[in-house]
């Protein structure tokens, strides 16, 4: 199939709670490696819309799209083969299904922030409830390393960073930056998260604590460098 380009004049249907539901079972349970949690790609559509750079309109569909399943099978037809996908349809589908979620995403995010609320897993012990944007951070982290050099002004931003470093020790991508300076920067902001970024994020009070600065950083990294792609 060819891949429908991202359309940001596209009317806006948010995913139901089942189809979001039935989008991670499927994702769940296809046969391949790299398949992206719905976290993850919710955090990697995520990137796409508030990155410095207007990823939606300097890159075809077929160059992000397909990272979603863990990337096409190589066939010798010129369409893409349906695996991991069991049929053409279920892989139409899949892709229907999330353009409607960017394009929710979009619109929420510029236009409606208060509603916005990102996909993070949330594990509940007794009475308490632990965040944990790990995923979601990955997913965010894979759409950055589409254009990696686009980036390099965030992490070297004086405010930006450090703001940046939790989602960085999330998804595992803190070591590629200039992660000292960043920290740094944290300790002299009085910001007790540059070091829950060098704690053991398996401990879920750490994790808990640096997912939840996530969505403020995502917020301030859009404010600061993005161009909208949506329509309002």
């Amino acid at each position: 199939m060819n891949y429908p380009d991202y359309d940001p004049a596209s009317p806006i249907t948010p995913l139901t709670a089942e189809e979001l539901n039935a989008l991670d079972m499927l994702l769940h349970r296809l046969p391949a490696d790299g398949t992206m949690t719905l976290d993850g790609l919710d955090g990697f559509l995520t990137a796409l819309v508030v990155g410095p750079c207007d990823l939606l309109k300097q890159l075809p569909s077929d160059q992000w799209l397909p990272m979603v399943w863990g990337g096409d099978v190589e066939s010798g037809n010129a369409e893409p083969a349906p695996a991991p996908f069991a049929s053409k349809r279920q892989k139409k589908s899949t892709v229907v299904l999330v353009l409607r979620h960017l394009r929710h995403v979009s619109h929420q995010i510029q236009h409606d922030t208060p509603q916005w609320e990102p996909i993070f897993s949330v594990a509940e012990q007794g009475a308490s409830e632990w965040a944990d944007a790990r995923d979601w951070c990955t997913g965010f982290l894979q759409a950055v390393d589409l254009l990696p050099s686009a980036w390099d002004a965030v992490w070297d931003d004086a405010e930006l960073g450090p703001a940046m470093a939790p989602l960085l020790a999330l998804g595992g991508g803190l070591e590629s930056t200039n992660a000292a300076s960043m920290q740094a920067e944290s300790n002299k902001a009085d910001n007790d998260l540059g070091e829950d970024a060098a704690q053991d994020l398996d401990d879920p009070a750490v994790c808990d604590n640096l997912s939840r600065s996530v969505p403020d950083a995502v917020l301030m990294l859009l404010a600061r460098h993005s161009s909208p792609v949506a329509a309002a």
